[in-house]
């Protein structure tokens, strides 16, 4: 009798095959999508490739994002979705791999048929979506991860208790300017509730008419902008709103704007984008970028709201990450008091709740650990110095070179504990800031922090590094300089020098400096010979030449450069450097001049003096040099004295530069 192998076991089987034959090809292989269909019921399984768990780190774990293509989605692992009518669904599965050494599964959609429907009316369970009481927010599938796709989910609604329709105009931003490359490119967008694409002069034309829709914007604390009294003609606020909203986009690259019809107060409605994240975005991996969504409704009696979703750039997905906002500073115009941000994010990835978390984070030396202030925090619980017994409670020790934040009699469900869909509930974070100490310095700074879910092992979160830019500092330098030795042929004793430099602003170490000196004229005046007893003619007149010197003169234009130097400063005091130097000349004029003593017929001398034989050439000398100094002062920025040795080539030469210099 033969043995029927059930159709259900067929991909399964095929799958394995594959992976055996090559487990290489395991990355290319697409999340596949099993549906068991029930009439308009249907229940979702998935294949994936196994996980290859990275060394060190926590369990590896697949988190789930299903589109079912009605405009609902799911976060859990096996979701069931009723339909709300038949006909053909387009369903997609984004699965990310967490903790795990190899690429993201590739997305394949999958199309479900439905010919039967149980009723009229579907009994889904929808994940909580809104965490604010506005009517726009966005979410992400994952953390963007340069190389792989990712959805935004945009959802928006009425507010509760609006009572009104609310029609209007979602503008979203990405693809900010402070990066040197586009972050994201949008692949594809899927709307389910006659959302149209419309361009942002079809947005302006849409504001309303009403004289009080739109003053002067400021924003508060949630994001949400509100206007402030006033009359305003109706070409006012189409102007108003213009301005507004360019002022919005300014710090962006891109923009995509969308119609809208929300439903009743408190109907959910989504967007969904698919990003790709492109491979050349950020080389920093702990860059936060931004996404911004506005919401412009067409009630006047309706504030337009702001959401912010900042995301962490990642090299490989783990939910337990430390990340610091504004990772590149200005130094030039950061001082002490300056707020660093940061956020440690966690996810309890266990099978069962955690009770506590405590979090230790080492804090950088140039930051005050005295200067800590938490601007947020989740699960939001009270201070534990006001807390009854056994309540929920958030506690904060500050030591010298580390902090500790705990979080006490809490409930945070794992990520593989039964009944647990939505991810969003399994995490949890702290939001914090810290300003520099008085003796800050020009260098990187970095933090870390040790996660513990209740007695488990700590996991170690990545390493978040601070950089100050390095910024120009232009500078001025006047010298007096002066051969050792005999002076050379063509070049005088001494020359004064005007010159400007470049380098990096405030360098706290080692850095690089460009120099370039335009000097005065040289002049240098050679005798060539005499000439003696002959008689000679001037002006019809006869004379007797007692003498006839005759002088090389040469009026020299030059200039020096540094192409090259290397400087570091041993405090802020004293600093040293050496390099290469090249020293050419813009003109160099030679002429002969020529004194004479003559004598006429009484015998009374007579000196004459006249120039003969003048030219000029351009870029004609070319000379090398090596050299190293000195300098004291304020050798960062500011002024500052120094001493230059110089070892001259073609010719051989020595000499010694005494400089004053200013750095800005």
């Amino acid at each position: 009798m033969k043995k029927i192998i059930p159709l259900l076991l067929l991909p399964f089987i095929g799958l394995s095959m594959v992976l055996s034959v090559n487990g290489q090809l395991s990355d290319t292989i697409p999340a596949q999508i099993n549906p068991e269909i029930d009439s308009n019921q249907v229940r979702f399984q998935s294949v994936l490739r196994p996980l290859r768990q990275i060394a060190g780190a926590p369990e590896a774990f697949y988190s789930y994002f299903w589109e079912f293509g009605d405009g609902s989605y799911s976060f859990a692992r096996t979701p069931v979705h009723q339909y709300k009518d038949t006909g053909e669904y387009d369903v997609r599965l984004f699965a990310t791999n967490n903790y795990d050494d190899g690429k993201k599964p590739p997305t394949r959609l999958q199309r479900v048929r439905l010919e039967k429907k149980k009723s009229l009316i579907a009994a889904n369970t929808t994940p909580a979506f809104f965490k604010g009481a506005g009517s726009l927010e966005i979410r992400s599938s994952q953390q963007p991860k340069p190389g792989e796709d990712m959805v935004l989910l945009i959802g928006y609604r009425n507010r509760p208790g609006s009572g009104t329709a609310g029609s209007g105009s979602i503008l979203l931003l990405y693809n900010e300017k402070q990066f040197a490359k586009n972050s994201f490119d949008l692949a594809d967008t899927r709307t389910y509730h006659a959302e149209r694409k419309i361009g942002f002069d079809s947005l302006i034309a849409c504001a309303p008419a009403a004289e009080t829709w739109l003053a002067e914007h400021t924003a508060d604390s949630k994001g949400f902008f509100h206007a402030s009294a006033g009359s305003y003609p109706y070409a006012a606020d189409k102007e108003q709103l213009r301005q507004a909203l360019k002022m919005e986009m300014d710090p962006f690259r891109q923009h995509q704007v969308w119609r809208i019809e929300a439903g009743t107060a408190g109907t959910e409605q989504f967007l969904f984008l698919s990003l790709n994240t492109l491979p050349e975005m950020i080389k920093d991996t702990n860059a936060v970028v931004t996404i911004t969504g506005l919401f412009i409704p067409d009630d006047p009696a309706l504030e337009m709201e702001k959401f912010n979703l900042e995301l962490p750039i990642v090299a490989s997905h783990d939910p337990n990450r430390l990340t610091l906002k504004n990772k590149r500073l200005n130094y030039r115009l950061t001082g002490r008091n300056r707020e660093n941000t940061y956020k440690i994010q966690f996810q309890n990835t266990g099978k069962g709740p955690a009770k506590q978390v405590a979090i230790d984070v080492a804090i950088p030396g140039m930051l005050s650990s005295a200067s800590i202030q938490v601007t947020d925090r989740k699960p939001a619980c009270t201070w534990c110095t006001t807390a009854y017994p056994n309540q929920s409670c958030f506690d904060t020790i500050v030591r010298g070179d580390s902090i500790r934040f705990i979080f006490k009699n809490i409930y945070l469900p794992g990520t593989q504990q039964e009944g647990v869909e939505e991810p969003d509930s399994t995490m949890g974070y702290v939001k914090y800031t810290l300003s520099f100490t008085k003796g800050m310095r020009k260098e990187a700074f970095s933090s870390s922090a040790a996660i513990i879910f209740d007695k488990n092992e700590p996991i170690y979160t990545n390493r978040s590094v601070g950089r100050f830019k390095k910024g120009l500092s232009p500078g001025v330098i006047v010298g007096y300089g002066t051969a050792l030795g005999s002076t050379l042929k063509n070049l005088g004793r001494q020359n004064y020098t005007l010159g400007f430099t470049l380098s990096e602003y405030s360098a706290y170490k080692k850095y690089f400096q460009w120099e370039l000196y335009l000097q005065g004229y040289q002049e240098t005046e050679t005798f060539l010979g005499r000439r003696t007893g002959r008689d000679t003619m001037i002006n019809g007149v006869g004379y007797k030449l007692e003498y006839s010197d005759s002088y090389l003169r040469e009026k020299v234009f030059a200039f020096e450069a540094v192409p090259l130097e290397l400087r570091y400063n041993f405090n802020s005091f004293i600093s040293g450097g050496a390099g290469a130097l090249v020293a050419g000349e813009f003109s160099r004029t030679r002429s002969r001049r020529v004194q004479a003593m003559v004598s006429g017929a009484t015998g009374e001398g007579q000196l004459l003096e006249g120039t003969m034989d003048k030219e000029s050439e351009a870029f004609a000398e070319w000379r090398g040099a090596f050299f190293a100094d000195l300098q004291f002062g304020r050798v960062r920025v500011g002024p500052a004295l120094g001493v230059r040795f110089l070892q001259y080539m073609n010719p051989g030469q020595q000499r010694l530069l005494f400089y004053a210099s200013w750095k800005f």
